[in-house]
């Protein structure tokens, strides 16, 4: 229920799952949810528009269109016909790392929808991260790779850009494909990465890790508490060029 310090002409009228509720119209989704008395169990991901996972459709009264927008970025609007959904549902290729190579042969065997991208650009309109996702579709049609996987890198898998997407493309599991890719076929190997793996298989922290999983959980406080932390620098001593790379 509103509360004293919420005005009246501060609420919007709005429908989740049909039934109307008025909520103050500063609220996102998600919040305007929880202040209707819902308890968001599933779904409410990092709440900070990162993680993707509150991807939420709605609709206007007298539109056609079918809205779609994270919950936790998106602020409520009069009239929003809200409906949660647990995930967005999208066709996902089998394959198999190993035996498959960086080719444009690769992404279309596993996703042939590819081949339908109408560069309308519908995708890039309904990301939440700005992403030029039309961009790195076009990328996957010319087998480039490396501009796909570079492209996508700040793809959260919230689905929004399939969900609108005329041709039925599943743009994000396309874009993952080709950032595994790129992670193990194009981009340089660390020397220091492969000797770690080495050592990992050798089983050189099994014991340790080991103890740590017959540890109470007491000790395991006083350890994490007693950890080694590594001494903060001052922003002013840093150069332009260490702050490009963090």
């Amino acid at each position: 229920m509103p509360t004293e310090e919420v005005k009246k002409e501060e609420l919007v009228p709005i429908f989740i799952m049909g039934k109307r509720y008025e909520v103050p119209s500063s609220l996102t989704i998600q919040k305007a949810f929880e202040y209707a008395g819902y308890q968001l169990i599933r779904g409410c991901g990092c709440r900070g528009g990162i993680c993707g996972a509150c991807g939420t459709v709605y609709r206007f009264p007298g539109s056609y269109k079918i809205e779609v927008g994270l919950a936790c970025q998106t602020v409520v609007q009069p009239n929003m016909y809200l409906t949660q959904i647990p995930f967005f549902p999208a066709t996902k290729g089998v394959y198999d790392m190993e035996k498959i190579k960086p080719t444009i042969e690769t992404l279309v065997k596993a996703y042939p929808e590819l081949l339908r991208c109408l560069q309308c650009n519908t995708c890039t309109k309904s990301c939440p991260m700005d992403i030029e996702v039309m961009d790195y579709m076009a990328a996957a049609m010319r087998g480039d790779v490396a501009r796909l996987a570079e492209l996508s890198f700040d793809c959260v898998m919230c689905g929004l850009c399939t969900a609108r997407c005329p041709a039925e493309i599943c743009q994000y599991n396309i874009a993952i494909l080709g950032r595994r890719l790129y992670g193990k076929y194009i981009a340089p190997q660390a020397d220091h990465l492969a000797a770690m793996v080495k050592a990992v298989e050798k089983g050189k922290y099994e014991q340790m890790l080991r103890g740590l999983m017959d540890t109470d959980e007491e000790a395991l406080k006083d350890l994490y508490n007693k950890r080694e932390i590594e001494p903060e620098q001052a922003d002013e001593d840093w150069t332009p060029k260490d702050k490009t790379h963090l």
